[in-house]
C-alpha cells in the first residue's frame, strides 16, 4: 500500500501527493494514457482514416492535452475565483485542446511537406 501512495506526483512540483489530488500524475497513469492514445490512433490507421504521421500527431497531441489537464487541475481547479472549473469543464477543455492541437500540428505537417 505504501508504494501506491508514492506513485502520484503533483505536476507543478513533483511532490508526492495523496490519491485524488487535482493535478496529480503517475507513471502508471501516464503510460496508460500513452497506450490508450496509441491504440485509438492505431485503429484510425487500420481503418484508413489517418496515415502514420497523423497517428503520431494524434498521440503527441493527446499527451500534451493530458499534461495541460493536469496543469489546469493543479493550478486553477478548486481555487478561489474558479469554483466553476469542475472536472466536467476541465475535461471539455482537455478534449478541445487536444483536438485543436492535433489540427494545428496537422497543418504544420502539411505546410512542412509542401
Amino acid at each position: 500500500m505504501e508504494e501506491q501512495r508514492k506513485s502520484r506526483y503533483l505536476v507543478t512540483t513533483f511532490k508526492v501527493v495523496p490519491r485524488g489530488t487535482e493535478g496529480a500524475v503517475s507513471v502508471e497513469g501516464t503510460l496508460a494514457g500513452i497506450l490508450a492514445s496509441m491504440f485509438l490512433a492505431g485503429i484510425g490507421y487500420i481503418l484508413g482514416q489517418v496515415n502514420l504521421p497523423q497517428s503520431v500527431l494524434c498521440v503527441l497531441a493527446s499527451q500534451i492535452a493530458n499534461f495541460g489537464e493536469s496543469l489546469i487541475g493543479a493550478t486553477l481547479q478548486d481555487k478561489e475565483g474558479f469554483e466553476w472549473l469542475n472536472n466536467d469543464v476541465v475535461n471539455v477543455v482537455n478534449i478541445s485542446a487536444g483536438a485543436v492541437l492535433a489540427a494545428l500540428m496537422q497543418q504544420l505537417l502539411v505546410s512542412w511537406r509542401s
